[in-house]
């Protein structure tokens, strides 16, 4: 009986004019705008599967105008008391791991990968990738980073209208949604105010001074300093200032960035430009306080958030979407008022590689019922697993690079 719930709770949110139709091998087909299940958009469903009480998996194809795609779905019903969304990661902002070893270490039933991140560094030699994500960061209630620059970012062209502040993310409403998460940070020492640009983040905007607490992890704070607000690739900064703070007094100045882990009760303050000049007035043994926060756009504090980037926001993809590019996805959609989330990861087997343009992606996550829908990393990086019959996370998609690739951080889904 429970099971046929769940079925019909999947069902629940298709929009009016998708028609259901017996499709072949058991699965199920939904008919294109034309009435025709061979149009182009047309949808292809295998039979569901429960992974836990409240969460669902099932295979999807369709055709996109570059060819078939084939993919994986996760469907997480937030009204199921004992189902809860938060951040997979390694432990630490700079570092990365596999979807599924992220999955089994915090306990997951499921999840996908999820922000872009800085994956390689060939533009600044000797400069190591830092391997952080690129926009905002909450754990748990717990914010971890804010967003790089719009400039510094990885991933394809965003459209119009977005950030690299937009977010994914659920409140301790429990409830999904888009927002837009803000860093707003100061250094107060003496009668003296200085405002914070960044926070746990591989590259700092132009001029400024970013945060880095024991969140950041044991990566090299170099790259911070590299590339500018509106390129990448441009070259690192030569007047830089990093300040060790210990217990609320100055503990050491540098004039390079450090690396390696920052220790329990320490805050690394790192300027760059006009940045690094304005450290230099601190001194060791000065007292200094950091105050740092993410505010959110919207009402209602957040316990779980992370980059990536709109496509479609209340039932409408936003203009600029691209319509040309097709590539592997990952992506998550908003159903029911925020109390349903679709996890999306197409395969990369070489018949499927075509993958999909974001506005199909956008068009297959409304027929699947989502209102609003969030683009994640994709690529070698699209990784979907759900928990076992052996309590292990297995990959349900074929990843386009062989195998699982390690990623900052994702969604995990969590029943208990």
């Amino acid at each position: 009986m429970r099971r046929g719930c769940r079925v019909r709770a999947v069902l629940t949110g298709l929009v009016a004019w998708v028609s259901l139709v017996a499709g072949a091998g058991g699965a199920t087909a939904w008919a294109g705008p034309d009435g025709g299940s061979g149009a182009p958009d047309a949808l292809s469903l295998g039979a569901p599967a429960a992974v836990a009480p409240g969460v669902g998996y099932r295979e999807f194809s369709l055709r996109g105008s570059h060819g078939p795609a084939h993919g994986h779905l996760l469907t997480v019903d937030l009204r199921e008391r004992r189902v809860s969304v938060d951040l997979l990661y390694p432990g630490v902002v700079g570092a990365r791991d596999g979807v599924s070893r992220l999955a089994d270490r915090q306990g997951a039933v499921g999840g996908v990968n999820g922000d872009f991140f800085n994956i390689a560094e060939e533009q600044h030699p000797g400069v190591d990738a830092t391997g952080a994500p690129v926009g905002p960061a909450v754990a748990g209630g717990r914010a971890l980073k804010s967003a790089v620059p719009d400039g510094q970012r990885f991933g394809p062209a965003m459209p119009r209208g977005v950030t690299t502040e937009d977010v994914l993310a659920v409140g301790t409403d429990r409830v999904a949604r888009l927002d837009r998460l803000r860093f707003e940070g100061v250094v107060r020492s003496g009668g003296d105010e200085l405002e914070l640009s960044g926070f746990n983040q591989y590259a700092l905007p132009v001029g400024g001074v970013g945060a880095y607490t024991p969140d950041w992890g044991p990566a090299s704070r170099l790259r911070a300093t590299c590339g500018t607000d509106t390129d990448r690739g441009a070259p690192c900064s030569r007047t830089t200032t990093e300040v060790t703070v210990r217990n609320g007094r100055v503990a050491a100045v540098s004039h390079r960035p450090g690396k390696g882990a920052v220790p329990r009760g320490s805050v690394v303050l790192l300027g760059r430009d006009g940045g690094a000049r304005d450290l230099n007035r601190l001194e060791v043994g000065d007292r200094v306080e950091v105050s740092k926060r993410l505010r959110s756009r919207e009402s209602g504090a957040v316990r779980f958030a992370l980059g990536g980037f709109p496509i479609l926001r209340d039932g409408r993809a936003p203009g600029g979407l691209d319509a040309t590019t097709a590539a592997v996805r990952t992506a998550a959609g908003v159903a029911d008022h925020g109390r349903r989330l679709y996890l999306l990861a197409l395969d990369g087997r070489a018949e499927y590689r075509a993958g999909l343009t974001l506005a199909e992606l956008a068009a297959a996550l409304r027929k699947l019922g989502a209102v609003d829908a969030f683009n994640l990393d994709g690529g070698g990086s699209s990784t979907l697993v759900t928990r076992g019959s052996g309590g292990r996370a297995a990959v349900r998609n074929h990843p386009s690079g062989g195998a699982e690739r390690a990623v900052p951080n994702g969604i995990g889904v969590f029943v208990g």
